[in-house]
C-alpha cells in the first residue's frame, strides 16, 4: 500500500494489467453457505437486470448451480466497460461482439459473471482487460506485434 495523496482511493484498472479470477471467493462463499453459515438469501441475491442479461443472453455452463444444485440454470454474462460505453456498462450478446470488442483502440474491461437463473445465485468469475492492443490470455498475437516476434 502506499501512503501518497490519494493512495485510499482505491485501485485503479489498468488496461494493460492481467487477468484476476475470482474462484477462490466464490469457493470460499459456497463453503460458508454449505456449512450453514450463510442463508439463501445472502447468497442468492442477483439484481433484476443480471437476471434478466440472465435470461435472454446468458452462456450456459455445464456444471449445476453450486447453491440449488440444478442442472442447466447456470450461465454466464459478460459485461463490458470503458470510454464511450454507458456508465452501466455494455452486455455482451454474442462472441462476435466480443471480439468487435478486444479490436477496439480503446481499452475495456470485461467482467464475467456467473448466474443461476433459478436461485438467483451470482457471482463474479474474473475480470480482464481488452482493447486497445492488450493481449488476451491464449490468444495468438496478430499484426505487428506477431511479425516483430517472429522476426
Amino acid at each position: 500500500m502506499s501512503f501518497r495523496p490519494g493512495a485510499l482511493e482505491g485501485a485503479r484498472t489498468s488496461p494493460t494489467g492481467g487477468r484476476v479470477e475470482y474462484r477462490l471467493a466464490r469457493n470460499a462463499v459456497v463453503s460458508e453457505f454449505r456449512k450453514g453459515r450463510l442463508s439463501k438469501l445472502d447468497v442468492c441475491d442477483a439484481h433484476s437486470e443480471l437476471m434478466r442479461a440472465a435470461e435472454h443472453l446468458g452462456s450456459p455452463e455445464r456444471e449445476p448451480c453450486p447453491i440449488c444444485e440444478e442442472e442447466g440454470g447456470l450461465v454466464t454474462v459478460t459485461f463490458v466497460f470503458g470510454a464511450r460505453l454507458p456508465s452501466g456498462g455494455r452486455c455482451v450478446t454474442s462472441q462476435a461482439e466480443l471480439d468487435r470488442y478486444r479490436r477496439r483502440k480503446d481499452p475495456v474491461v470485461c467482467y464475467v459473471i456467473e448466474v443461476c437463473a433459478r436461485c438467483r445465485w451470482n457471482h463474479l468469475l474474473r475480470m480482464y482487460p481488452s482493447g486497445a492492443g492488450v493481449e488476451g490470455a491464449g490468444r495468438p498475437a496478430t499484426g505487428r506485434r506477431a511479425v516483430a516476434r517472429k522476426a
